[in-house]
């Protein structure tokens, strides 16, 4: 006895191909929701500041240049490549509390608030 085979989808000749939707090449960038999930995901490149933290900057006058925005972005950098996750950065008129893993700076002190204040959940610290 010969079982009949089943095709669900027979090739019928003359049927035209649906139209591929083009990749877009080297240079241009994809718009799809795939493409910002991704993008949301990725480590960012430079470092963020909580609302927290930029409130404290402005109530206590610390203003940082791009000088020091470099400094502290290299500092992050390499506080991350020796597995730091909550870091302390001591700049010259400025103490930072970063989150690594965010590369998010959390809080700010200035120069007077520094003194006789204790640095808790922290695993680094960097002077610069």
């Amino acid at each position: 006895m010969v079982d009949q085979i089943f095709f669900p989808n027979p090739v019928q000749p003359g049927r035209q191909e649906r139209p591929q939707p083009q990749k877009p090449t080297s240079g241009q960038v994809s718009d799809s929701s795939f493409a910002r999930v991704l993008d949301g995901k990725l480590p960012a490149q430079g470092v963020k500041f909580s609302q927290h933290a930029q409130e404290r900057l402005k109530s206590r006058n610390i203003v940082l240049s791009a000088n020091d925005i470099a400094n502290l972005e290299g500092a992050v950098n390499n506080v991350a490549q020796k597995g730091g996750k909550e870091s302390l950065v001591m700049m010259k008129d400025a103490a930072l509390v970063v989150s690594i893993t965010n590369r998010t700076v959390v809080t700010a002190l200035d120069r007077n608030q520094m003194q006789g204040n204790v640095f808790t959940n922290i695993d680094s610290a960097v002077i610069i």
